[in-house]
């Protein structure tokens, strides 16, 4: 057998093939994503498309138009009536926040909030000197959080033009897939292309609509309990928490620890209160709702799901956090049909073997 035999070839155009495809989506990574976030924003919006096919009795591109008109208005709506108070907290928050940082990170908060909590001398000198010497941290934290919000509004084009590629996706979802099986000729691979695409599909439509449940459950709850606490800023707070409620794991974690601190560092009187009603609610999302909206569609292992946001917020940061969760999925599903199929495929060669030995 020669050193360039059809095997090695073989194995070295695949591994080619591979690594001119990671090329591709490293040099490529911002329309790749804003292409990624399209389809999930078109999988969000599928649903109602077809609601809306079905009653109207009219093509694909008028119900997806009317679609868009129509969540154009209730945007418009829902920002005339938050809007001006969301608008103005987070005015005042901002024209605050300086002064804020300053306390917080001289450590002078800490003589203010334990005059009025009863803290011992000692115990406000030990915090004092605690947040004093960690000024450094909140210098860095706070330079790479402007840095990463400098970063989206420089991608901000990016981000505008996800709802227009995902008209694209909701008019010709269909075609797409039928293109994609149409270029495999074995019908025993069809057959294995045409089921991951549907529990894909499947996955990724239920993954995005229940994100997005949760998401708006929580953001409500969030900002009716802080407004009824008399939190301050609770509109943005509440705001926050629904958006952070998107990322797996770690986004409810971030929001918890916000909405604390800022309670604190505003010398809030009642931080047990909001600690009590953050802990409750954790329970009530993870246990409770959480299950019913998500179900077993996703099928991962809490464990798994952690280790993806984890990595994925070393590889692609914020988007690498959210994305880790479906990916995962997707690989188990891959990981799984493929198996099945290669099983499969294994007994039909054995059957086909032993009856060749009969016959023989």
């Amino acid at each position: 057998m020669g050193f360039l035999d059809k095997t090695t070839l073989r194995v070295a155009a695949t591994l080619l093939l591979l690594f001119a495809v990671l090329a591709f989506c490293w040099l490529a990574a911002k329309p790749l994503l804003a292409f990624l976030f399209a389809i999930l924003f078109a999988y969000l919006l599928e649903p109602i498309v077809a609601k809306v096919q079905q009653w109207t009795h009219r093509g694909r591109g008028l119900s997806v138009a009317i679609v868009y008109l129509v969540m154009l208005i209730g945007i418009m709506i829902f920002g005339a009536v938050v809007g001006p108070r969301m608008a103005s907290e987070a005015q005042h928050l901002s024209q605050s926040a300086p002064t804020l940082y300053e306390r917080v990170a001289s450590g002078n908060i800490a003589w203010q909030v334990g005059q009025q909590r009863g803290w011992s001398f000692d115990t406000q000198q030990r915090m004092q000197r605690l947040l004093a010497s960690h000024r450094e941290d909140f210098t860095t934290f706070l330079r790479n959080t402007g840095t990463r919000a400098a970063a989206l509004a420089k991608n901000a084009l990016w981000i505008v033009l996800i709802p227009i590629l995902a008209i694209f996706f909701l008019k010709d979802k269909s075609s797409f897939s039928q293109s994609a099986q149409s270029m495999v000729e074995s019908h025993r691979k069809r057959e294995l292309l045409r089921s991951i695409i549907s529990d894909m599909d499947e996955m990724i439509a239920h993954f995005v609509r229940a994100q997005l449940y949760l998401a708006v459950i929580s953001g409500f709850v969030y900002t009716v309990a802080l407004t009824s606490m008399r939190v301050p800023y609770s509109f943005v707070l509440g705001a926050i928490g629904g958006i952070l409620e998107f990322v797996p794991v770690v986004g409810p974690a971030v929001a918890a620890i916000l909405i604390l601190g800022l309670s604190f560092a505003l010398n809030y009187p009642h931080l047990l209160m909001v600690l009590a009603f953050l802990a409750i609610w954790r329970g009530i999302q993870d246990y409770v709702i959480s299950p019913r909206v998500l179900g077993g569609r996703v099928e991962l292992h809490p464990l798994a799901a952690l280790f993806g946001v984890l990595a994925g917020a070393e590889i692609g940061g914020v988007i690498g956090v959210y994305l880790a969760v479906p990916l995962i999925a997707a690989l188990r599903i891959l990981w799984k049909r493929w198996t099945t199929y290669s099983r499969e495929d294994l007994d039909e060669t054995k059957e086909a073997t032993e009856v060749s030995q009969k016959a023989a």
